[in-house]
C-alpha cells in the first residue's frame, strides 16, 4: 500500500471538505474558504422552561442596578446576570423577599425574606433556612457582581407556596453573616427589582 506523506494527507482533507461546500480546486485553503464552511449542528437548548427576568433599580441614594434572568430548573431557580454600581469590592447580602413591591425610597415596601416554611434564617446550603436566603454578591473592584446561582428551595411560576413569581429580589449594603436573625445583619437596601409576572 502507497502512504502519503502527512503535508500531503492535510491537503487532501481541505480538498475534500471544500469539495463539499463546492469547491473543486486545489489552491490553499483561506480565512474566507473557513468561515464559508457550514458551522457543525449545535445541541439544541430546550426553550420551554418557564422564564422571566428581574430588572433591579437603586434605592434613594445609591447606585446600583442590574438586570437578572430567572429560569426554572429542574428542581429549583437559576439566577443569571449582573449587578453593577456597587460601592466597593467585596460581599454583598442578597434574597428574595416576601413582597414584590419596590416602591418604598428604602425599599422597605418589599418586606421581610421570602419564608413560606418559617424556618430560621440561615446559609444557603443549609435545610432550615428562609426560602429566600441566596449566597452574597461579590463585586469585583469595579463594583460588578456576575450572578450565576441556583435556589432548589423554590419554584417559578407553579402557584406553590414556594413561587417567587411576582415577589422582589433585593441587595442589601452589607455580607449576610447567615447567623444573626431575622437578616443575617445585612443592613441598609441598596437595591430592589420584582421578579416580573409576564
Amino acid at each position: 500500500m502507497h502512504h502519503l506523506p502527512l503535508p500531503q494527507i492535510g491537503m487532501l482533507c481541505a480538498i475534500t471538505l471544500l469539495s463539499a461546500c463546492g469547491r473543486t480546486d486545489d489552491r490553499p485553503v483561506t480565512r474566507a474558504d473557513h468561515d464559508a464552511m457550514p458551522e457543525a449542528p449545535r445541541p439544541a437548548i430546550p426553550g420551554d422552561a418557564p422564564r422571566t427576568e428581574a430588572r433591579l433599580m437603586a434605592t434613594q441614594g445609591n447606585e446600583v442596578s442590574g438586570q437578572l434572568l430567572i429560569t426554572a430548573i429542574g428542581d429549583g431557580v437559576r439566577l443569571i446576570g449582573e449587578i453593577t454600581g456597587l460601592p466597593q469590592q467585596g460581599e454583598y447580602g442578597f434574597h428574595i423577599h416576601e413582597r414584590g413591591d419596590c416602591t418604598a425610597p428604602n425599599a422597605a415596601s418589599a418586606g421581610d425574606h421570602f419564608n413560606p416554611d418559617s424556618h430560621p434564617h440561615g446559609h444557603p446550603d443549609t435545610t432550615e433556612r428562609h426560602a429566600g436566603d441566596l449566597p452574597n454578591l461579590q463585586a469585583n473592584d469595579k463594583g460588578v457582581a456576575q450572578v450565576d446561582m441556583t435556589n432548589r428551595n423554590v419554584t417559578l411560576g407553579d402557584g406553590g407556596m414556594h413561587d417567587i413569581l411576582g415577589k422582589a429580589l433585593v441587595i442589601h449594603a452589607l455580607p449576610d453573616d447567615f447567623t444573626s436573625q431575622p437578616a443575617g445583619g445585612t443592613g441598609d437596601r441598596l437595591a430592589c427589582g420584582v421578579i416580573a409576572t409576564r
